[in-house]
Protein backbone atom coordinates (compact mmCIF):
# COMPACT_ATOMS: atom_id res chain seq x y z
CA UNK A 1 0.00 0.00 0.00
CA UNK A 2 1.50 2.92 -0.97
CA UNK A 3 2.01 5.92 2.25
CA UNK A 4 -0.81 8.38 2.56
CA UNK A 5 0.83 12.00 1.59
CA UNK A 6 -0.68 14.37 4.11
CA UNK A 7 1.36 17.67 2.51
CA UNK A 8 -0.73 19.82 0.10
CA UNK A 9 1.38 21.84 -2.94
CA UNK A 10 -0.12 24.99 -0.92
CA UNK A 11 1.60 23.90 2.27
CA UNK A 12 4.76 22.92 -0.05
CA UNK A 13 4.90 26.62 -1.80
CA UNK A 14 4.70 27.99 2.15
CA UNK A 15 7.45 25.98 3.20
CA UNK A 16 9.89 26.78 0.45
CA UNK A 17 9.08 30.68 0.16
CA UNK A 18 9.32 30.72 4.01
CA UNK A 19 13.06 28.56 3.80
CA UNK A 20 14.10 27.05 6.80
CA UNK A 21 12.56 26.55 10.33
CA UNK A 22 15.32 26.89 13.36
CA UNK A 23 14.35 25.92 16.96
CA UNK A 24 15.52 28.38 19.33
CA UNK A 25 14.31 26.93 22.93
CA UNK A 26 10.76 27.65 22.59
CA UNK A 27 10.97 29.86 19.76
CA UNK A 28 10.42 29.26 16.08
CA UNK A 29 12.31 31.23 13.35
CA UNK A 30 12.63 31.24 9.73
CA UNK A 31 13.87 32.95 6.98
CA UNK A 32 15.68 36.11 7.49
CA UNK A 33 14.83 35.45 10.96
CA UNK A 34 17.21 32.60 11.63
CA UNK A 35 20.30 34.38 13.32
CA UNK A 36 23.82 33.48 12.31
CA UNK A 37 25.11 32.07 15.84
CA UNK A 38 23.66 29.98 18.73
CA UNK A 39 22.96 31.19 21.72
CA UNK A 40 25.82 29.15 23.23
CA UNK A 41 28.21 30.86 20.89
CA UNK A 42 27.06 34.47 22.16
CA UNK A 43 27.35 33.09 25.55
CA UNK A 44 30.97 32.35 25.11
CA UNK A 45 32.34 35.22 22.70
CA UNK A 46 33.96 38.40 23.63
CA UNK A 47 31.54 41.01 24.95
CA UNK A 48 32.03 44.13 22.56
CA UNK A 49 29.31 46.12 24.78
CA UNK A 50 27.76 45.66 28.37
CA UNK A 51 24.31 47.70 26.65
CA UNK A 52 22.85 44.24 28.17
CA UNK A 53 23.18 44.97 31.67
CA UNK A 54 20.35 47.85 31.17
CA UNK A 55 18.19 45.34 28.86
CA UNK A 56 14.85 43.82 29.35
CA UNK A 57 15.84 40.55 29.40
CA UNK A 58 18.39 40.93 32.03
CA UNK A 59 15.72 43.13 34.01
CA UNK A 60 13.72 40.14 34.31
CA UNK A 61 16.24 38.33 36.22
CA UNK A 62 16.65 41.37 38.79
CA UNK A 63 13.00 41.46 39.26
CA UNK A 64 12.68 37.71 39.48
CA UNK A 65 16.01 37.93 42.41
CA UNK A 66 13.51 40.78 44.09
CA UNK A 67 10.73 38.27 44.31
CA UNK A 68 13.28 35.85 45.79
CA UNK A 69 14.49 37.78 48.25
CA UNK A 70 11.14 38.54 49.24
CA UNK A 71 9.64 35.65 49.75
CA UNK A 72 12.99 33.87 51.58
CA UNK A 73 13.28 36.96 53.97
CA UNK A 74 9.78 37.13 54.90
CA UNK A 75 8.68 33.51 54.74
CA UNK A 76 8.92 33.22 58.31
CA UNK A 77 7.97 36.74 59.27
CA UNK A 78 4.43 35.71 61.49
CA UNK A 79 1.61 38.10 61.78
CA UNK A 80 2.31 41.36 60.63
CA UNK A 81 0.02 44.42 59.86
CA UNK A 82 1.27 47.15 57.17
CA UNK A 83 1.28 50.91 58.11
CA UNK A 84 1.20 53.21 55.30
CA UNK A 85 1.74 57.27 55.48
CA UNK A 86 3.57 60.60 54.62
CA UNK A 87 7.14 60.45 53.79
CA UNK A 88 7.15 64.17 55.04
CA UNK A 89 5.75 64.05 58.48
CA UNK A 90 8.20 65.22 61.34
CA UNK A 91 8.90 63.99 64.75
CA UNK A 92 6.79 65.86 67.34
CA UNK A 93 3.99 65.98 64.50
CA UNK A 94 1.02 64.97 65.79
CA UNK A 95 0.68 62.40 62.84
CA UNK A 96 4.21 61.67 63.68
CA UNK A 97 3.27 60.77 67.29
CA UNK A 98 0.29 59.05 65.91
CA UNK A 99 2.07 56.23 64.20
CA UNK A 100 4.31 56.01 66.80
CA UNK A 101 2.05 54.76 69.04
CA UNK A 102 0.35 52.91 66.07
CA UNK A 103 3.85 51.02 65.77
CA UNK A 104 4.17 50.31 69.88
CA UNK A 105 0.56 49.22 70.12
CA UNK A 106 1.10 46.56 67.26
CA UNK A 107 3.99 45.33 68.81
CA UNK A 108 2.48 44.76 72.22
CA UNK A 109 -0.35 42.70 70.82
CA UNK A 110 2.31 40.49 68.92
CA UNK A 111 2.32 42.22 65.73
CA UNK A 112 4.84 42.75 63.29
CA UNK A 113 4.87 45.92 61.91
CA UNK A 114 5.68 46.57 57.85
CA UNK A 115 6.48 49.69 56.58
CA UNK A 116 7.94 51.20 53.60
CA UNK A 117 10.84 51.70 55.55
CA UNK A 118 11.58 55.78 55.07
CA UNK A 119 11.31 58.66 57.02
CA UNK A 120 8.13 60.42 58.46
CA UNK A 121 5.31 58.20 59.12
CA UNK A 122 6.83 55.29 58.44
CA UNK A 123 10.02 55.77 60.92
CA UNK A 124 7.43 56.78 63.29
CA UNK A 125 5.61 53.03 63.40
CA UNK A 126 8.99 51.17 62.90
CA UNK A 127 10.53 53.44 66.49
CA UNK A 128 7.55 52.24 67.88
CA UNK A 129 7.08 48.99 67.06
CA UNK A 130 11.22 48.57 67.62
CA UNK A 131 11.67 50.26 71.35
CA UNK A 132 9.06 48.06 72.55
CA UNK A 133 10.62 45.24 71.30
CA UNK A 134 8.27 43.77 68.31
CA UNK A 135 9.32 42.93 64.56
CA UNK A 136 9.88 45.89 62.85
CA UNK A 137 9.83 45.53 59.34
CA UNK A 138 10.72 47.95 56.55
CA UNK A 139 10.54 47.34 52.76
CA UNK A 140 12.03 50.33 51.19
CA UNK A 141 12.54 51.41 47.46
CA UNK A 142 15.04 53.38 45.59
CA UNK A 143 14.28 56.97 45.47
CA UNK A 144 16.36 60.02 44.86
CA UNK A 145 15.15 61.69 48.33
CA UNK A 146 15.61 58.22 50.71
CA UNK A 147 18.73 56.95 50.11
CA UNK A 148 18.61 54.33 53.34
CA UNK A 149 15.81 52.73 55.62
CA UNK A 150 15.14 54.01 58.89
CA UNK A 151 17.29 53.49 61.72
CA UNK A 152 14.40 51.74 63.51
CA UNK A 153 14.00 49.26 61.26
CA UNK A 154 15.06 45.73 62.69
CA UNK A 155 14.59 43.71 59.61
CA UNK A 156 14.86 45.79 56.08
CA UNK A 157 14.75 44.95 52.30
CA UNK A 158 15.51 48.01 49.52
CA UNK A 159 13.29 47.57 46.23
CA UNK A 160 13.79 48.94 42.43
CA UNK A 161 10.67 48.45 41.51
CA UNK A 162 7.39 49.35 43.18
CA UNK A 163 5.37 46.44 42.36
CA UNK A 164 7.63 43.42 43.93
CA UNK A 165 7.32 45.82 47.02
CA UNK A 166 3.48 45.90 46.45
CA UNK A 167 3.87 41.90 46.38
CA UNK A 168 5.35 41.92 49.51
CA UNK A 169 3.01 44.31 51.47
CA UNK A 170 -0.29 42.16 49.85
CA UNK A 171 0.93 38.62 50.93
CA UNK A 172 2.12 39.86 54.16
CA UNK A 173 0.29 41.91 55.98
CA UNK A 174 -3.09 40.89 57.18
CA UNK A 175 -4.33 44.10 57.93
CA UNK A 176 -3.29 47.61 56.53
CA UNK A 177 -3.48 50.86 58.72
CA UNK A 178 -3.46 53.95 56.53
CA UNK A 179 -2.30 57.66 58.10
CA UNK A 180 -2.24 60.62 56.22
CA UNK A 181 -0.12 60.57 53.44
CA UNK A 182 0.36 61.77 49.83
CA UNK A 183 0.71 60.26 45.65
CA UNK A 184 2.31 57.09 47.20
CA UNK A 185 0.42 56.47 50.55
CA UNK A 186 -2.56 56.93 47.84
CA UNK A 187 -1.07 54.04 45.55
CA UNK A 188 -0.40 51.64 47.99
CA UNK A 189 -3.97 52.19 49.52
CA UNK A 190 -6.00 51.44 46.87
CA UNK A 191 -3.83 49.07 45.03
CA UNK A 192 -4.27 47.01 48.20
CA UNK A 193 -8.59 47.93 47.68
CA UNK A 194 -8.66 47.13 43.58
CA UNK A 195 -7.14 43.53 44.76
CA UNK A 196 -9.77 42.82 47.86
CA UNK A 197 -12.13 44.23 45.98
CA UNK A 198 -11.45 41.76 42.54
CA UNK A 199 -10.74 38.93 45.13
CA UNK A 200 -7.12 38.85 44.16
CA UNK A 201 -6.27 38.52 47.97
CA UNK A 202 -7.74 37.77 50.76
CA UNK A 203 -10.57 40.32 52.40
CA UNK A 204 -8.17 42.04 55.25
CA UNK A 205 -9.17 45.38 57.50
CA UNK A 206 -8.66 48.51 55.33
CA UNK A 207 -8.00 51.54 58.45
CA UNK A 208 -8.02 55.05 57.39
CA UNK A 209 -6.70 57.27 60.49
CA UNK A 210 -7.69 60.93 61.08
CA UNK A 211 -11.21 61.52 60.33
CA UNK A 212 -10.80 64.94 59.17
CA UNK A 213 -7.97 64.28 56.65
CA UNK A 214 -10.11 61.65 54.77
CA UNK A 215 -13.35 63.32 54.91
CA UNK A 216 -13.05 65.04 51.46
CA UNK A 217 -12.07 61.84 49.72
CA UNK A 218 -14.58 59.99 51.25
CA UNK A 219 -17.16 62.34 50.18
CA UNK A 220 -16.04 61.89 46.40
CA UNK A 221 -16.18 58.12 46.55
CA UNK A 222 -19.39 58.37 48.25
CA UNK A 223 -20.80 60.57 46.00
CA UNK A 224 -19.15 61.04 42.73
CA UNK A 225 -17.77 57.67 42.28
CA UNK A 226 -20.48 55.69 43.36
CA UNK A 227 -23.44 57.75 42.22
CA UNK A 228 -21.57 57.70 38.93
CA UNK A 229 -21.94 53.69 39.47
CA UNK A 230 -18.22 53.24 39.12
CA UNK A 231 -18.46 51.52 42.25
CA UNK A 232 -20.91 49.44 43.82
CA UNK A 233 -22.62 50.43 47.63
CA UNK A 234 -20.86 47.16 48.75
CA UNK A 235 -17.24 48.54 48.36
CA UNK A 236 -17.42 51.17 50.67
CA UNK A 237 -18.05 48.42 53.41
CA UNK A 238 -14.46 47.62 52.38
CA UNK A 239 -12.81 50.58 54.55
CA UNK A 240 -13.13 51.78 58.13
CA UNK A 241 -12.50 55.63 59.57
CA UNK A 242 -10.79 55.99 62.71
CA UNK A 243 -9.28 58.68 64.95
CA UNK A 244 -8.64 56.28 67.65
CA UNK A 245 -5.02 54.88 67.63
CA UNK A 246 -6.38 51.58 69.68
CA UNK A 247 -9.11 51.11 67.48
CA UNK A 248 -7.71 51.50 64.42
CA UNK A 249 -4.76 48.49 65.99
CA UNK A 250 -7.93 46.64 66.93
CA UNK A 251 -9.67 46.61 63.46
CA UNK A 252 -6.31 45.75 62.03
CA UNK A 253 -5.92 42.53 63.73
CA UNK A 254 -9.33 41.25 63.12
CA UNK A 255 -9.73 37.95 61.29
Amino acid sequence: MDAVNNSSPQRDDAQNSMGETYYAGPVLMRGRMIPHETATSRLLGEESSTNWLHEDPWRVLKIQSEFVDGFSTLAELGPAVAVFGSARTKPGDEVYELCEQIGRTLAERGMGVITGGGPGCMEAANKGAALAGGVSVGLGIELPHEKELNQYVNLGLKFQYFFVRKVMFAKYARGLIVTPGGFGTLDEMFEMLTLIQTHKTRRSPVVLVGSRYWQGLLDWVRTTALEAHMISASDLDLIRVTDDPQQAVDWACEQ
